[in-house]
C-alpha cells in the first residue's frame, strides 16, 4: 500500500509539468522564444529518457494543432522528433552528472541548450525543406531556402534557450529534488 503513495507526488509533478508546458507553449509569445525545450529536457532528466521522449513528442503534437502560430502540418512529425530528442538528451545527461556546482553546471546547461536547439532547428528546417520539395522545388534549393529563411529564427531560438537553460535548469532540478525526492527512475 505504501508504493502507490510514493508515486502520487511524481504523477502530480508530471501532470503539472505537462499542463504548465502546454499553457506556456500555446500562449502568444515572440517567435522561437519558448520554455518547452527546458521543460522537456528537465522531464527527461528528472524521470527517465523514455518519459522525456514521450513528454516532448506529446507537447509538440498538441502544439502542432493548437499553436497560436497556426497548424504545423507536415512539419509536426519533425517538431515531435526534435523535441523527443531533447527529452532523450535530458535523460541521458543525468547519467553523466555527478554533482551540482552552480557556475559550472549552469554553463554546461546553457551550452547543452544551445547545442540541442541547433539540432532541433536543423530537424525542423529539414521538415520545411521537404514541404518545399513536395511543392516542386528541387531538393538542394529547398534545403538552402529553408535554412536561409530559418536562420534569423534559429538565432533567436538558440540565444533564448542559452539564457533559459543557463538560468532556470539548475533551480528546477533543485526544487524538484527538495520537494519530491531524489532518484525518480524506479
Amino acid at each position: 500500500m505504501q508504493r502507490p503513495l510514493k508515486k502520487t507526488p511524481l504523477i502530480a509533478l508530471m501532470s503539472v509539468l505537462v499542463a504548465l508546458c502546454l499553457a506556456i507553449q500555446l500562449s502568444p509569445r515572440p517567435p522561437n522564444v519558448e520554455f518547452t525545450s527546458l521543460f522537456t529536457f528537465s522531464a527527461g532528466f528528472l524521470f527517465n529518457p523514455l518519459f522525456g521522449i514521450l513528454f516532448g513528442c506529446f507537447i509538440m503534437f498538441v502544439n502542432g494543432f493548437l499553436s497560436p502560430w497556426g497548424f504545423a502540418g507536415l512539419n509536426m512529425p519533425f517538431q515531435m522528433a526534435g523535441m523527443g530528442l531533447i527529452g532523450l538528451a535530458g535523460g541521458l545527461y543525468k547519467r553523466f552528472v555527478r554533482e551540482f556546482r552552480w557556475v559550472a553546471f549552469c554553463f554546461e546547461a546553457a551550452v547543452l541548450g544551445a547545442f540541442l536547439t541547433v539540432i532541433y532547428d536543423l530537424i525542423t528546417n529539414i521538415g520545411v525543406a521537404i514541404s518545399y520539395v513536395i511543392m516542386g522545388v528541387p531538393f538542394n534549393i529547398a534545403i538552402i531556402t529553408a535554412l536561409a529563411y530559418g536562420a534569423p529564427f534559429s538565432l533567436i531560438h538558440v540565444s533564448s534557450n542559452v539564457a533559459v537553460f543557463g538560468v532556470a535548469f539548475l533551480p528546477i532540478i533543485k526544487v524538484v529534488n527538495k520537494h519530491v525526492g531524489g532518484e525518480q527512475n524506479d
